[in-house]
This record gives C-alpha cells, structure tokens and sequence, in this order.
C-alpha cells in the first residue's frame, strides 16, 4: 500500500516534465488524478498511459473557467479532491534586465506572471471548496529562484519569489482546515518553454547543450536530478499520516544551493 491510498489529486501541467512524473508517482503511491493539461496530445498519451486512473482537462491555467472545470470533473470522476499541485509554469531563459526590450517587458512580465502565479491562485480557490470538505492540501511548484538569484532572469525569479509569499499567505488563512506548502526544486532538464512575448515560446530547458553537466557542477551533491526523483517531497506533503503538523512550509529539493559557501561547490571531496 502506497503512502496515497484513496488520495484524489489534480495536477497543473501534468502532460510532462516534472507535472507528468507527478502523476506517474501519485498513481504508484495509490492516488487518482485529475489533470489540466494544454496539450491536447499530451493528455492523450496521459489517457492512454493511465486509463481510468486519470481524468484529464484540456485547457489554459491562466482562465477561472478551465481551472473550476479540472475540479469540477475530477470530483465528479473520483468522488473527492484531497489534493491540488500547482505545478505548470513557464520560463524566461534568463533574460537579464539590459536584454530586455523596453517595448516587451510588459507582455512578458503578464504572459509569465499569468503561468506562474495568477495560474497557482487561480487554481488554488476553484479547488478550495473540494479541499475544505477533504481537509486536504495545497501544493505550489517553486523553484531555487524562489530563493537564490541567478537560476533565471528577473521576471521568472520575480515569480517563482511571489509564490514563496503565496503559500505563507495561504496556509496563514486557510489553517487548520486546508495545509498549504510548496517544493522549490533545482535545475531540471525538462521540456519547460519560453515566453511569446520574447520569442522564446519554442525553446525548452532539455534543449540547452550540457544542461546536466551545468547542474552537476554547481551543486554540492554534484548530481543533476531527474524528475523522478524529485516527486518524494510531494508525496509526504499530500500525506496526512506524515505532514499532518507541517504547512507554510518549502522543500528546498535543489541539490544542496543553500550550502554552496564561499570556498568552493564541495567541500567534503576527501571525505
């Protein structure tokens, strides 16, 4: 038996990346899932790979509508709602501020901002309701730019730091009844896109060369995780039995950033 066992949750972005192998690891752990996915491909595969373990929404995080839809038939379909991931995000591919151009700052900052935050809050009241009834749980995808700089130009670390503040928020007003939380991980070599608004809708992170060797030489456990291995601090949040006491709180799961130091990236190599 999995630590999820009768667990109902909905995944934001679950057609791939790490929201996909949320889903997987859910599933394994003995959840059903609901997922809102803009991929109509992707939830097909999604359909196919889970059958009537999933229930799958095609749609935009970014609208009331299609964030109260993924609710309202994933409850439909498994009789509850325990717990919602609000993972789906976008990325600036570190535009720094003097490459920005003036005239798209602000369509940039909207179009990330939309994803990445307005998404999460959205998703967040349209699944309260379900939640409140469930006693359940909230969970928020961060990042390391949630709170280190340089893992992303300054409107992503802008974002990714805004819903550091929106779990501390929520799980201040929703307690006792609905925990709030959030995983910030490191580096991933995902398909995470780019911006319209930059020309950068069609560049992924799994496309930059040496990606993995980049993320292995800057952390202090000089590995470069997969998404599979970054889906445990989810599981023991969503788990009443084993986060029962914890809310407003953030697994750092980045490889170690906060203990970089000034010397060097390891310093127990001799060890």
């Amino acid at each position: 038996m999995g630590w999820l066992e009768g667990n109902v949750a909905i995944v934001t972005g679950g057609g791939s990346g790490l929201g996909r192998a949320l889903v997987e690891r859910f599933i394994k752990e003995g959840a059903r899932v609901g997922v809102l996915e803009r991929s109509a491909e992707r939830g097909e595969e999604l359909r196919r790979d889970f059958g009537d373990q999933v229930e799958v929404v095609t749609g935009d995080v970014t609208t009331w509508e299609d964030n109260a839809r993924v609710v309202e038939r994933t409850a439909a379909r498994f009789g509850r709602l325990d717990t919602f991931i609000a993972n789906a995000g976008i990325f600036d591919f570190f535009q720094a501020l003097p490459q920005l151009e003036p005239e798209k700052i602000s369509a940039a900052f909207d179009e990330l901002f939309a994803v990445n935050v307005k998404g999460g809050l959205l998703g967040a009241r349209a699944a309260l309701p379900e939640l409140l009834k469930s006693q359940g749980s909230i969970i928020f995808t961060i990042s390391n730019s949630g709170f280190y700089a340089g893992g992303g130009g300054p409107i992503y670390t802008a974002s990714k730091h805004a819903l550091v503040g929106l779990v501390k928020q929520l799980a201040h007003e929703l307690a006792p009844k609905v925990r709030v939380n959030g995983v910030a991980p490191g580096g991933l070599r995902t398909n995470l896109s780019g911006l319209a608004a930059t020309g950068t809708a069609q560049q992924a992170l799994n496309q930059i060369d040496e990606f993995d060797q980049m993320i292995v030489g800057i952390t202090p456990l000089r590995m470069a995780p997969t998404t599979a291995q970054t889906c445990g601090p989810y599981v023991l949040l969503a788990s009443r039995e084993n986060a029962a006491p914890i809310t407003g709180v953030v697994i750092n799961s980045d490889g170690g950033f906060g203990v970089r130091g000034i010397m060097n990236v390891c310093g127990g190599e001799n060890l």
